[in-house]
């Protein structure tokens, strides 16, 4: 895995406790790069994310980032949004991820063969309205990561009523995105921070299994029986427009969760 804007190492803790080998993360803040130098002394520390060029960088299946939020917010004073100089940067991990498959082919990979297969990005759910129009930041993010697949696909705003809080894109079997809203509250943090968590699978249709798919969640499918429907139920009552948790509790009956 490859962490961009890695900050104290959220991504990289994550991917160990599951299993998985943070190689390398780009950060340029002196405290955090010491901090996860402490508990990742394996993972290398590749510099600003601005000079980085994705075909001299290791190879990795995950790429994973959350790229600077303060001009998507709605805390923000004048919500530049994706133009603004610190947001903006969300699109350094698209020319990287891009740099880094388009590396991979010439390598001779192809199809799901071909890293980073795996895409996460992680923002405020302020992105939902910033841009103009309003939440136009979203779409680009959305079809930025899409054409990492078809340079030439476009996705559409959902005029007119503004970005759920849930949703996925799918074309074929060969490109799946999901996105999914997360309330700090209702995860043992005492906080309310809400946040996006965006998954892309760039090579396959495993994104909204990977996101939505709340059974065995401790690691035993059978203890995960019921999962998804707690915390679905938990966290109704935080939205007016609950449709999309109907709509997961369906997806959830076709895959034979119940």
């Amino acid at each position: 895995m490859g962490s961009l804007f890695d900050g104290i190492g959220g991504f990289p803790l994550a991917a160990i406790r599951n299993g998985i080998t943070p190689v390398w993360a780009s950060e340029i803040e002196p405290f955090p790069i010491e901090v996860t130098m402490t508990h990742f002394p394996d993972m290398a520390h590749v510099g600003d994310i601005t000079k980085l060029k994705g075909a001299e960088l290791p190879p990795v299946d995950i790429i994973c980032g959350g790229s600077p939020c303060q001009d998507c917010s709605v805390a923000s004073g004048t919500r530049a949004g994706l133009q603004g100089a610190r947001s903006g940067l969300f699109f350094e991990q698209i020319r990287i991820t891009k740099e880094l498959r388009d590396a991979d082919i010439l390598r001779g990979r192809s199809g799901q063969s071909v890293r980073p297969r795996y895409f996460c990005w992680e923002n405020v759910m302020g992105v939902f309205s910033s841009g103009t129009p309003h939440g136009e930041d979203f779409r680009i993010v959305l079809e930025s990561i899409a054409r990492l697949h078809c340079p030439t696909v476009s996705i559409p705003r959902p005029y007119p009523w503004g970005w759920k809080p849930a949703g996925a894109i799918r074309m074929g079997d060969a490109f799946s995105l999901a996105w999914r809203g997360f309330f700090a509250e209702y995860w043992t943090l005492a906080q309310r921070r809400h946040r996006i968590l965006l998954v892309a699978d760039l090579g396959g249709s495993s994104a909204e299994k990977i996101l939505f798919d709340y059974c065995g969640l401790s690691g035993d499918l059978a203890s995960g029986e019921g999962t998804w429907q707690a915390v679905a139920e938990s966290v109704r009552h935080c939205f007016t427009d609950t449709s999309w948790l109907d709509w997961l509790a369906g997806r959830q009956r076709e895959n034979g969760a119940v």
